[in-house]
């Protein structure tokens, strides 16, 4: 039986989602001068749960995760592409590849800088920053649209647009809300 993933991901409590998340981020944290213990790391998951986000490292982290996710969009814009283009976007349309290594190449450059600008967008919100919330709509707006269900990283968006507004963006009312909650 296969896993399911995004179940699995709506089950875990708020404060383990920001722990899980802040781990995918910590190479690229420390790159941006926002390097985190694990005890840090608990602090701020804890802190985000409680919406009480007063730790002295929260906008360290929130300003290079806005550069992580600008400089992961520079990606995606060197294909023409913005985030909601690119999510519905296949592989085998993307321009630029003419091997089978240029494909593989293409894919994951096009699939990180998804995933970085989702999750670091989810991070953000969870974290107190709104900057990402358009990206986190258009995750959640998309697999609805194209899927029919979340994905694991449309399922972490709408825990955190849910987390940040108290709207559950699970059909075209909830996202309506929620826009009108980030005035999108």
């Amino acid at each position: 039986m296969i896993p399911d993933r995004s179940g699995n991901v709506a089950g875990w409590p708020f404060d383990a989602l920001v722990v899980i998340l802040l781990r995918q981020f910590r190479r690229l944290l420390a790159e941006h001068d926002a390097a985190l213990t694990d005890a840090e790391m608990q602090a701020i998951g804890d802190a985000a749960a409680a919406r009480a986000l007063d730790h002295p490292r929260i906008p360290a982290i929130n300003e290079a995760l806005r550069a992580i996710i600008d400089e992961s969009a520079a990606v995606l814009a060197r294909w023409n592409l913005t985030f909601a283009a690119s999510l519905a976007a296949t592989i085998d349309e993307m321009p630029g590849w003419e091997s089978t290594a240029d494909f593989l190449t293409i894919a994951n450059e096009k699939t990180n800088a998804e995933i970085r600008i989702s999750a670091g967008s989810a991070l953000l919100l969870a974290l107190g920053d709104r900057y990402g919330a358009g990206y986190l709509i258009q995750a959640v707006e998309h697999d609805l649209r194209a899927l029919g269900e979340l994905d694991v990283d449309a399922t972490i968006a709408r825990r955190a647009l849910h987390h940040a507004s108290a709207v559950d963006p699970v059909d075209d009312a909830g996202l309506t809300a929620v826009r009108r909650h980030f005035d999108m």
